[in-house]
């Protein structure tokens, strides 16, 4: 097996002190001038340096990487804040480590375990349905971590998310504006609490206009089996015929499903069914009647939940937990138009 180049290899072959070479691999150069440090971290890279990381963390009690946890990561609005988690951290010198749980709670805790015995300093997660335990065992240990987007209203901890309520009920408002009244639903089939949150903005908006929901109205799909449920609940509410004018989509995946079942039905957008969805997704562009979502700031989702994570893992002792609500915005386009409504792009 090679030997691995240490800092006293870099340091003999420079003739320089190990300590200066310490600091400038350790980001901690000080007043060691920008030729010398240059100098320094090229010698490193011709002789292949690696720092020992295990070496490293036991000295300063972190290992500079965060865990990431999401329910899919090839789904774009999870791929987007990881890769925006990813950025933040780099700025502030961490590594993040990603993992999905498939909304499941055996390999959520898989990928917890994993993490933990990597010894990550903070977590990030997206959490799966019925994994409080895991959180509150988290607690236990006294692992910081930051809900992001999900959040169970009955454990207190740091949280990014929305209001899913108000931004559904102002998406349901909307088409209501545009003169539909038979508005369904698609969302998962879960009792997550920012899927309750956006079925409960959809019933109340419904209420508060005088219309009177129907329970054939709420299509109820589960993450596993999701193109065959999405579909057998729609084809019910629009075949021969729709018995509805609009349909609003609780999340990107579900829009997508949806769309892929409008075309097959031959059903037209915005003229036979007003769509809407909540997150955007590049498919959404191509469709001829180009579709009207609700936007997350995934920037803002992203920036805060590294910070919350920062700030937890700089505080020696448990802090009261902190909620940051972040903004969301109706982007109104085609596929929600009619003759006394216009779009905004």
């Amino acid at each position: 097996m090679e030997r691995k180049v240490s800092i006293k290899d870099i340091a003999r072959h420079l003739g320089v002190s190990t300590a200066l070479v310490s600091y400038v691999l350790n980001n901690k150069a000080g007043r060691v001038s920008a030729e010398m440090a240059e100098k320094i971290r090229q010698a490193a890279a011709e002789l292949h340096y690696r720092p020992n990381l295990i070496a490293r963390s036991l000295q300063s009690g972190k290992t500079n990487t965060l865990g990431l946890i999401v329910a899919d990561i090839s789904n774009p609005f999870f791929s987007q804040i990881a890769r925006i988690i990813e950025d933040e951290a780099k700025r502030s010198g961490y590594t993040v480590i990603f993992g999905s749980n498939d909304e499941n709670v055996e390999k959520s805790q898989a990928i917890l375990d994993a993490m933990l015995n990597r010894q990550v300093d903070a977590l990030l997660i997206a959490p799966a349905e019925f994994t409080e335990p895991q959180l509150k065992a988290l607690q236990e240990k006294h692992v910081p971590f930051v809900l992001i987007d999900r959040y169970f209203s009955d454990i207190q901890a740091n949280c990014v998310r929305i209001d899913n309520y108000r931004a559904a009920y102002d998406a349901v408002e909307h088409l209501i504006k545009t003169g539909r009244s038979r508005i369904a639903m698609l969302a998962y089939d879960t009792g997550m609490q920012h899927i309750a949150d956006r079925i409960g903005g959809y019933k109340d908006a419904l209420r508060d206009n005088g219309i009177d929901f129907q329970a054939s109205w709420l299509v109820r799909a589960s993450y596993h089996h999701i193109e065959e449920e999405a579909a057998t609940g729609m084809q019910q509410l629009l075949l021969p015929a729709p018995a509805v004018d609009a349909f609003f989509f609780a999340t990107n995946s579900l829009a997508i499903q949806g769309i892929r079942q409008i075309m097959r039905m031959n059903i037209k957008v915005p003229d036979e069914l007003a769509v809407i969805s909540f997150d955007e997704a590049d498919a959404f562009d191509f469709f001829y009647a180009p579709i009207t979502y609700i936007r997350q700031s995934l920037d803002d989702i992203g920036r805060h939940a590294v910070r919350l994570a920062l700030e937890s893992i700089a505080t020696s002792q448990p802090a009261t937990p902190k909620e940051v609500i972040v903004d969301v915005r109706l982007i109104i386009r085609e596929s929600t138009k009619n003759k006394t409504y216009a779009t905004d792009q």
